[in-house]
Order: C-alpha cells, then sequence, then structure tokens
C-alpha cells in the first residue's frame, strides 16, 4: 500500500464472507434502478426519438442507468471506471440539454439548435479531463479533484433546469407548460434534493456516498417520462381540497379522542388505557360516526372558502351537461358549446371543428350568423388530424415557432385560423375534432384550471357528438340503403330506358353532392365513346347526348380503359397530370367508376362539383360504385331489348322490302323505293343512290333522299370519288365515321347542297362479280356513328336490291331488243318485198342503208359493191363531197379497216378519234360490216359516227 507522502508498506488482510445487508444496499438496489432508467430511456426514446426533448431525456436516462448499475463495480474491479466516468458527464450535460428542450424550446435555441449540445460538450470535457488521472498511481488522490469538479458541474445543471423550470412556471403563455412545469417540478425537487446535496457538500469536502440516494432520482425520469409520453391533468386541486379536510378532520378527531379519554379520567377516576386496542378502536369509531356530518359541513366550507372559482366551474359543467342532453344535433350543440365556453373564459375567437364522415374531413360548426366560423377545412389525414390522433396533449401557439415539427406543413393554415389553444375532442377510432381558442379578451393567459374546464366541456361535449353521429350516420346509411332499393326497382320495373337514366340520376345527387353527372358509354366494334346521359351545372343536356367525342377528352375514356375508378379533388389538374384534354371548367371534385358488364367496362359512372368545398370520399366511391353496378345491369338489358326489337323490325323491314322489289319491274320507281327504304330501315337522314355507266365510268345520281336531294339527280361523278369509289374499287362495304377535317371525305356534295354530313356508309350493288351501282347512307338521326350491325344490314338490303336492279334492266333490255327485232324483221320484209317486186337494186340499198343508219345511230354511211380491187358505191349519205370526186361511184380501198374486213370477212368496230384513216375527218367512231355471199366477201356496209356511242 502506498500512503499520500509515497511511502510504501504491507498490510495484511482479512477477508470475509460480504453481508447480506450490503449486497441489498451496494448490489441489488443500484442494479435494479439502472434497470428501471434503462426501461424508461428505451421506452420514451421509442415514441419520441424524432423529438428534441425525447432524445435528450433518454441520454440523460441512460447516463443514470450507467450510473447506478455500474457503482458496484466501480468500488470493487474497476472495469466499468472510465464509461461511469462518461456516463456522469453526459448526465449533466443532458441534463442542460433537457433545459433547454422540454417543456419549451427558447427561440434562440430553434434559430441556433446545435446550442442545445452545449453541456453535453462541457460534460464530455470535463469526463475526458478525469479519465486522464483515473489509473495514475503516481498521484493516486489526483482523480478525486477531477469528480468532484465533475459533481460540481452535474449539481449545477439541477439547479439550472430547477431555474429553467421555475421561469416557465411564472412567465409561460401556454397553459399547457405551466401544468407540465408544476408536475416536473414536484418530481424534479423530490428526486434531486437529497443527491444535490450530497453533490453540493462534495464538491466542497469529501463525504461518503450511499446508494440510497439513487431511489429518489427514479421519481424524476418517471415524472418527465410522463409529461413527455403522455399528458394528463393532475387533479391537483382536488388533491389540496381533500388534503384540507381530511387534515381538519385528523385534528378534530385528536381533539375528540383528548375529551373523551379526560372525561372517562373524570368520571370514573382512572385513565383510559392506551394499550387497549378494543377501547382505542371503539373510541375512534364513535369519533367517526358523530363527525360524519361534520364532514361534508366541513368539505362545502372547505370549497367555499378556498376553491370558490372551481366551484364555480363545477356548476357550469353541470349545467352544460343538462343542456347537452336536450341537443339533436351538431349545430345545436355547437352554439351551446360556444355560449357556455364565451360566458366563462371569453376567447377571441371560438372554432369548433367536428368530424364530418361523409366527406372524410373536419370543419367548422356555423357560428350566430349560421355560417361556418371558418372556411378553412382539414382533412382526416391531415398533420393537424394526425396530431390529435397520436396526442391528447392541448397545443398551445405562443409563436410559430414553437410549433411541432409535425405541424410545420399547417403553419399557414393555422395562422388564417387565428386560433392560441386547441384542444381534443376525443373518440374511440378517430378524434371527433378539436376545439379552438383565440387569446382571452381580458389579455389574461389561460390558467391550468381553465383549461381543467375546457377539457371537460370537451370530454362531456364529444360524448354526445359521438351520440350524434352514430344517428346521422344510420339515417344516412338507411337513405344511401334506400336510394339503391330504388335504383334497383327501378331498372326491373320502368321499361324506358331514358326514364332508368333519370331515376338513377336523381337518386345518385340525393346521397352524392353533384353538379355534373354523365354516364359514358362506348362503343367497342366502333371504338367510340359517348354520352348515354349528360347533366351539367344541374341541367340536363340533351343535345350533347349520343354524340362521339374523342378518347382523349376528360377522364372517362380512362376508366374505360382501365376497368378501375379515378378519384380527384382537382379534376382539371388531374387531367393535365393525364394527358387528356378536360371535358368541362370549374369542376373540383370529380369521381368515376366502371360500369362493369362481367369482365368488360360498357362505360362509366361519373359525377363532379363545382363546389370547392366538397371532398369525395372512398366510402361514397364504393357507394357509386354501387349504383354503377345497377347501371350497367339495366344499360345491358336495355340494349338488349332495344337491339332485339330494332332487328325484328329490320328484318320485317328488309322482308316486306324484298317482296316489294320482286313485285315491280319499272327502274325508276325500283330506285326510288330502294332507296327510301335504305334510309329508312337505318334511320338515316339522307341517302343516294347512283348507277354506273359502264361506257363513260361514272357515278350517276340516280335518286336521292334527303332536304336537299332534288338538285342532284342526273349529276356524274367520276368513279374514284370519295367514299363511293372505295366502295366500288374495294367491292366491298365502307364506312366512314371521321369529321369534316378528314382529307379522304369529298366535300364537293356538301358544299354544294349545304348539307353537312358527319358519318357516311357506303355499300355496292353488286351482281356476282361486276358493281352495277352503290347505295349511300348519311348521318344516323341519333347521332350515333355508323356500326358493324349497320354495315351488315345494309349489305344484306344492298344484295336483294342489285338483283331487283338487275333484274328490271333486264327486262327492259329485253324489251327494248324485242322492239328492235321486230323492226328488223319488218326492214327486211320491206327489202324482200322491195327486191320480188322491182328488182330494183338501187332501191333495195337505200332501204338497207336507212335502215342501218336508224339502227346504229351513225352518222353517214354506204353500201358498195367490190369490183376488183375497188369497191362500187351503191347507195351512200354523208358522204356526198367524198363521192363527187370518184369515177364511175368508184371508192379505192385505201382505207386497212376496209381491206381487213374484205381478207377476213369479220365485222370491225374502232374509235378513229384524231385518225386519218376515216372518210369524215369529224368522226369518231367506225364500223364495218361484210355483204357476203356463202363466204366470199362481195360489198362492205360502213358507217361512221360522229359521237362516241
Amino acid at each position: 500500500m502506498r500512503s499520500i507522502e509515497g511511502i510504501e508498506r504491507d498490510i495484511s488482510l482479512i477477508l470475509n464472507m460480504f453481508p447480506e445487508s450490503g449486497r441489498l444496499v451496494y448490489f441489488i438496489v443500484p442494479s435494479i434502478l439502472g434497470a428501471i432508467f434503462l426501461f424508461v430511456s428505451i421506452w420514451i426514446f421509442g415514441f419520441r426519438r424524432s423529438e428534441p426533448a425525447g432524445r435528450a431525456f433518454s441520454l440523460f436516462t441512460s447516463s443514470l442507468a450507467i450510473i447506478t448499475g455500474a457503482y458496484f463495480n466501480l468500488i470493487t474491479t474497476h472495469e466499468f471506471t472510465v464509461m461511469w466516468t462518461f456516463a456522469c458527464g453526459l448526465a449533466g450535460g443532458a441534463l442542460i440539454n433537457l433545459a433547454f428542450v422540454f417543456p419549451v424550446e427558447p427561440r434562440i435555441i430553434i434559430a441556433r439548435p446545435y446550442l442545445r449540445w452545449t453541456g453535453v460538450a462541457i460534460g464530455l470535457l470535463l469526463a475526458g479531463y478525469a479519465t486522464t488521472t483515473l489509473f495514475n498511481f503516481e498521484r493516486p488522490t489526483v482523480y478525486i479533484e477531477r469528480w468532484q469538479v465533475m459533481y460540481g458541474f452535474i449539481a449545477l445543471g439541477i439547479i439550472f433546469y430547477m431555474l429553467s423550470n421555475v421561469y416557465h412556471a411564472l412567465y409561460a403563455q401556454s397553459p399547457v407548460v405551466k401544468t407540465q412545469v408544476r408536475t416536473i417540478l414536484i418530481g424534479t425537487l423530490l428526486a434531486f434534493i437529497p443527491v444535490g446535496s450530497w453533490l453540493g457538500i462534495i464538491f466542497l469536502r469529501p463525504i461518503n456516498f450511499s446508494p440510497y440516494l439513487f431511489l429518489p432520482l427514479v421519481l424524476f425520469p418517471l415524472s418527465i417520462g410522463y409529461t413527455i409520453l403522455r399528458f394528463r391533468f393532475l387533479r391537483t386541486d382536488d388533491l389540496v381540497k381533500r388534503g384540507a379536510t381530511y387534515l381538519l378532520l385528523t385534528a378534530l378527531v385528536m381533539l375528540g379522542y383528548a375529551v373523551i379519554a379526560a372525561a372517562v379520567g373524570l368520571l370514573f377516576n382512572a385513565a383510559l388505557p392506551a394499550n387497549n386496542p378494543y377501547l382505542v378502536g371503539g373510541a375512534i369509531f364513535l369519533i367517526a360516526v358523530l363527525l360524519e356530518p361534520l364532514r361534508t359541513r366541513l368539505q362545502a366550507t372547505v370549497d367555499s372558502v378556498f376553491f370558490r372559482g372551481s366551484r364555480i366551474f363545477e356548476e357550469q359543467l353541470e349545467s352544460f351537461s343538462h343542456k347537452l342532453t336536450t341537443a339533436l344535433d351538431l349545430n345545436t350543440m355547437g352554439i351551446i358549446m360556444r355560449d357556455q365556453i364565451a360566458s366563462t373564459l371569453t376567447p377571441s375567437r371560438i372554432h369548433i371543428y367536428t368530424y364530418d364522415s361523409l366527406n372524410d374531413l373536419f370543419s367548422a360548426l356555423p357560428g350566430d350568423d349560421a355560417r361556418p366560423t371558418s372556411d378553412i377545412r382539414f382533412s382526416a389525414t391531415s398533420p393537424l388530424a394526425r396530431y390529435f390522433e397520436a396526442e391528447r396533449l392541448p397545443l398551445y401557439l405562443d409563436n410559430p415557432a414553437s410549433l411541432p415539427d409535425a405541424l410545420q406543413t399547417e403553419q399557414s393554415r393555422l395562422a388564417l385560423l387565428g386560433s392560441r389553444l386547441f384542444i381534443a375532442l376525443p373518440g374511440k377510432e378517430r378524434p371527433n375534432g378539436w376545439l379552438a381558442l383565440g387569446p382571452r379578451l381580458t389579455g389574461q393567459a389561460y390558467a391550468p384550471r381553465d383549461l381543467r374546464f375546457l377539457e371537460n366541456i370537451c370530454d362531456q361535449a364529444s360524448v354526445a357528438i359521438d351520440r350524434v353521429q352514430t344517428v346521422a350516420n344510420l339515417e344516412r346509411r338507411i337513405q344511401e340503403m334506400n336510394a339503391l332499393t330504388r335504383v334497383s326497382q327501378g331498372v326491373n320495373v320502368t321499361p324506358d330506358f331514358d326514364d332508368i337514366l333519370e331515376l338513377i340520376f336523381a337518386q345518385t345527387a340525393l346521397i352524392i353532392p353533384t353538379s355534373h353527372f354523365h354516364i359514358t358509354l362506348y362503343r367497342e366494334e366502333s371504338d367510340y365513346y359517348y354520352y348515354g346521359f349528360c347533366l351539367e351545372n344541374n341541367d340536363r343536356l340533351s343535345e350533347r347526348e349520343n354524340l362521339p367525342f374523342s378518347a382523349g377528352t376528360g377522364l372517362a375514356p380512362e376508366v374505360i380503359r382501365k376497368g378501375r375508378p379515378i378519384m380527384t379533388q382537382d379534376y382539371v389538374r388531374e387531367c393535365q397530370t393525364r394527358g387528356v384534354v378536360p371535358a368541362f371548367e370549374n369542376v373540383f371534385a370529380w369521381m368515376g367508376v366502371p360500369l362493369n358488364a362481367g369482365a368488360v367496362s360498357i362505360g362509366t359512372l361519373s359525377v363532379g362539383s363545382r363546389d370547392g368545398s366538397t371532398v369525395y370520399t372512398n366510402g361514397q366511391l364504393n357507394l357509386l360504385q354501387a349504383i354503377a353496378d345497377q347501371t350497367a345491369g339495366a344499360i345491358v338489358k336495355s340494349r338488349l331489348l332495344k337491339e332485339s326489337q330494332q332487328r325484328t323490325h329490320q328484318l320485317s323491314s328488309l322482308n316486306e322490302i324484298t317482296r316489294q322489289l320482286t313485285s315491280t319491274l319499272e327502274l325508276n320507281p325500283l330506285l326510288q323505293n330502294i332507296l327510301e327504304n335504305a334510309v329508312g330501315i337505318l334511320n338515316c337522314e339522307a341517302g343516294s343512290l347512283f348507277l354506273l355507266d359502264e361506257q363513260t365510268d361514272e357515278l350517276v345520281f340516280k335518286v336521292t333522299v334527303g332536304p336537299v336531294a332534288t338538285n342532284l339527280v342526273g349529276q356524274r361523278l367520276p368513279s374514284n370519288t370519295g367514299i363511293i369509289g372505295r366502295a366500288i374499287q374495294s367491292h366491298g362495304p365502307v364506312i366512314e365515321n371521321e369529321d369534316q377535317a378528314s382529307t379522304k371525305r369529298f366535300k364537293g356534295v356538301d358544299q354544294q347542297t349545304g348539307f353537312v354530313s358527319r358519318s357516311l356508309m357506303a355499300v355496292p350493288l353488286q351482281v356476282k362479280d361486276r358493281v352495277i351501282g352503290v347505295i349511300e347512307v348519311i348521318n344516323r338521326r341519333d347521332g350515333l356513328p355508323f356500326v358493324q350491325d349497320d354495315q351488315t344490314l345494309l349489305t344484306a338490303f344492298a344484295g336483294q336490291a342489285a338483283v331487283a336492279i338487275e333484274n328490271a334492266r333486264l327486262y327492259t333490255l329485253t324489251d327494248q331488243e324485242l322492239a328492235v327485232r321486230v323492226e328488223e324483221l319488218s326492214v327486211m320484209q320491206r327489202i324482200d318485198r322491195e327486191l320480188n317486186a322491182s328488182l330494183e337494186m338501187d332501191r333495195a340499198m337505200r332501204i338497207t342503208l336507212d335502215w342501218a343508219l336508224r339502227q346504229s345511230s351513225a352518222d353517214a354511211g354506204l353500201i358498195g359493191m367490190l369490183e376488183e380491187d375497188k369497191l362500187r358505191v351503191m347507195s351512200q349519205q354523208g358522204f356526198d363531197e367524198k363521192m363527187e370526186k370518184l369515177q364511175d361511184d368508184l371508192l379505192p380501198i385505201e382505207l386497212k379497216a376496209m381491206a381487213e374486213v374484205v381478207e377476213t370477212g369479220l365485222p370491225r368496230q374502232a374509235s378513229v378519234d384524231g385518225s386519218d384513216k376515216k372518210l369524215l375527218s369529224v368522226s369518231h367512231t367506225q364500223m364495218i360490216i361484210p355483204i357476203r355471199r356463202e363466204t366470199t366477201v362481195i360489198g362492205l356496209l360502213y358507217l361512221e359516227s360522229l359521237n362516241d356511242s
């Protein structure tokens, strides 16, 4: 052993068993306390690690856990001495850090958050300074001085913390802070006075430490942790009232016992035995029974003398509770609550926010003017609503910088609200709302008893709000079920499709706020969208229904394509985000759900609102989907019924038309009948029937139907014009549902007639592989585009019509050919008679030439007989100038065509337009017929025409 003077000597020690009391004092108690501190530290850190107060408190309690838990090792084997030293330094620094951040941060700390760690930095420096001397065997006692400095730092931290809380208790504006400070001061005083006294003494002179000094320290982390984790008002007034009452009763009991004992002594000349429990108990019982009436009077006296304000609050709460029982709705309840608070605390403004389950937001109840006291609303997921879900702690806004971190995003909205104090209206699943009060008109701060009064008001009001909202929700659910029931009944009973849609809108508007209601339908076979029902600004817009619109218009096509609902609180912005053009302006909240028919979406049911305060919820979305499912079934059934009726009518009309077509062979009435029935069977506005002129390859307007049809009959168009040209070229039907800007559309007819064609369908009239004409129909009267079913129907009709037209043509052609044949026979008989009667060759030749010119519509002709290599002209017409130059009527066979006919003996027809191989310079066509005797050509019949026919 080495002394302070450096003298070494040997000492013999006898080791004894560590006493049981020593193990309890030095090991078990500190270890249990260390475990408690560590548990509290982890517990608070788990809930409040994101807050500076939670981190500072956890650092302090962790340091205390090391100090107490490692105490036994410190006085025995010293393995944890260094860690224990740093824990002491951190404990003092963490206490200063805690004073800076809890219960409220000074503005200088908020502006310069690094100042929070000033105490921790000093503590670490002192601990490091002490650590360098812990195992200095040259100077073995120097570490004591360093520890004394560190102990003094801890004592200074305790004093600093207590003084900061005293300051907050005296000058803090927030009643919440004042109430917290009271709890903290009580815990701090009880916890730190013993150990603080020891630290102060040891700073001056060494003194032995008792581990029992650790025991009061438990009160400090428990009180601080309690106020950090969850705020509850301590009923200190109740404790004081009852304490004062029972203190007076105790004095009276003692006085009564003394009187009884003295009386017994005087009566029996003997003292009352004090060691007889039966006598003592009986005397006390007798005194308690006699003092029971006095206790009630005494309690009332204490309340009236010392707690007159609290008694007034209790009376007001009783009156408020009685009034609440008469309130049947939230507005009445808000008026009662507002009057009670205004008459008691006189705040400058009162906002009572309650939860609206329909819109899933918190809104202010109406004030005295029957209008909401604030237009500011908070959604159920807003930071303020989340705050009151997690905290029962009232929120007092002394300045914007004092806002919790979670509420920083709400700073501007809370500033506009103008409230200083917020108190929650507690609920089961979520807060029922909150009370927001402005500063008091008297200029006084809210006191803790004011907070307790407001808390009681809010607790009672919250129970009443639960009751009223439960009844209101039940009524709303009944209304929703009734609406769904009426929709279901209407779908099954109402036969008219438009009436069904009107019913669906009326029932939807009863349970979902809406100013825009649309049923958008989709035709998959033609890939277009249209409104089956359109209501905007609460007005039905029938003129916009059944008109196709682009797939990039509005959100309804997006719902149909993806088969999933869309809900937004800003319709225009949602359209911009998805890259589509808004279908309407000034709509805020909007939601649309698919109309599902099995696995296919046939349309969208959508609602929108121009009221910026309307917010649609998931519950309303589900309700709208239930209505949409009913609507989809109604639409499918109505479509099937309408299509079956329409198909029956069309087939009946087709059969009747077929019968009519086969009953007439007159071409013009037949064509008119065909077109009128085609336009009627497809319910179109106009139509045209074209026949193809095979000689000129032109399309001729034969028949037209429509408002401007008469001026088109007889006009011709090239066979490759527009949609009818494509029908001829493809030998198949063509549908064009494009707009007027289409480059494929022929606009000449529209420009000529002034008629606007929105949609067109052309079907060729085809006989075998030959197209004889085209039927074109224009604009369905219902405004919808042409679809595949229309094409199929008109194609079947066109097939019947083509056969009828061809039959009429054949009949007309046969009748004409018969007349020509009769005329031919008549002419042949005349020729035969002339030859047999007069034997005049010239006369017979003239008759034959006249007949040939008339039948062929030729302009000039001649008949000649072959003489060697020339042609003797027997009769001619139209070649007078040519014949004058001939000698003996002999025409040299100079034309190559004549020579080919003489050589081959076959007739020939050719176009000689622009050719010099003709007799007349202005001729266009040429025909040469051989005159044969058996197989020998003996003459020629030569004809020329000035036109192309």
